[in-house]
């Protein structure tokens, strides 16, 4: 197999300033990257507004911290088509399957053009308010319909395309894609999906009525969801669990696939299916 080769020239490095030892971390790649005549750029961030400095110049971003910082990361960076490559100063997570101690390897795999790219599909929602488009966002993991209140149900109408695919009282709704199978979706009961799937899931949130169901469709399709009228509670929308921002009654929220995607650097030491098997413990018996 021939291998092409990666010009690796300008790299951004993003890391979690609450992790434990990061930015010593972050430091220690940039001296590497320095003696490898490769320019670097550093970033100590907790806010994603502060990833606003980026731009296309970079070849590639590392991305230091857990899953939460690669949701942000991927958020930003996607438009850019920027490769990320996603480090965990822990040990692994469902996102960042890279270790603290295998980054280099990693990098070094993928300059030489044999580690693989995982092309992730993102989601774009849309708020649209008295026939005004008010609010939008990109989502890696999902987006959340939810009640604010405490114990509370909301009603909310469910489209796909032009087809009325019911009524929902639950506490809310998730719609999710495939990297977001492993999150919010899968505590609230729903599927574990390949991260290559070219899916949604449409997970309701302890639905009042049992038959209201996880449901997984084609990415083609474009998701509505209507708020309805005389709510008993406040509703928000909740994008990868970091983003908010407040409904209100008759809002249409529009969920489609996005345009472009998150780039992310394959682990050389395992595989989603290892990822998932040790994050759930699936070795051996089973315990999850």
């Amino acid at each position: 197999m021939e291998y092409r080769t990666k010009k690796v020239k300008n790299v951004v490095i993003i890391v979690n300033k609450q992790k434990a030892d990061g930015e010593e971390f972050a430091k220690s790649i940039v001296d590497y990257l320095t003696n490898k005549n490769i320019n670097s750029t550093l970033i100590v961030t907790a806010e994603e507004s502060d990833l606003a400095v980026i731009n296309e110049v970079y070849d590639l971003a590392i991305c230091l911290g857990g899953d939460g910082t690669v949701l942000s990361c991927a958020r930003f960076l996607h438009s850019f088509g920027i490769p990320i490559l996603a480090v965990n100063l822990g040990t692994f997570g469902f996102i960042t399957e890279v270790c603290k101690e295998e980054w280099q390897e990693a990098f070094e795999l993928y300059e030489m053009g044999r580690a693989g790219l995982s092309r992730r599909l993102m989601i774009k929602t849309s708020v649209i308010r008295e026939s005004k488009r008010i609010f939008t966002a990109h989502a890696l993991n999902e987006i959340t319909i939810a009640a604010s209140g405490i114990s509370k149900m909301v009603q909310l109408d469910l489209f796909l395309n032009e087809t009325n695919a019911g009524k929902m009282r639950s506490d809310g709704i998730i719609i999710s894609t495939p990297t977001g199978s492993t999150a919010y979706s899968l505590a609230a009961g729903g599927p574990i999906l390949d991260v290559d799937l070219e899916a949604l899931i449409i997970n309701p949130i302890c639905p009042f009525t049992l038959s209201n169901r996880p449901l997984v469709v084609s990415s083609d399709n474009q998701v509505r969801i209507v708020v309805n009228e005389k709510q008993k509670t406040k509703v928000s929308l909740t994008v990868d669990g970091q983003q908010f921002f407040q409904l209100q009654e008759n809002d249409i929220v529009e969920i489609v696939r996005s345009h472009s995607r998150a780039l992310l650097i394959r682990s050389p030491k395992r595989n989603y299916y290892e990822v998932i098997r040790e994050k759930l413990n699936w070795s051996g018996a089973m315990h999850a």
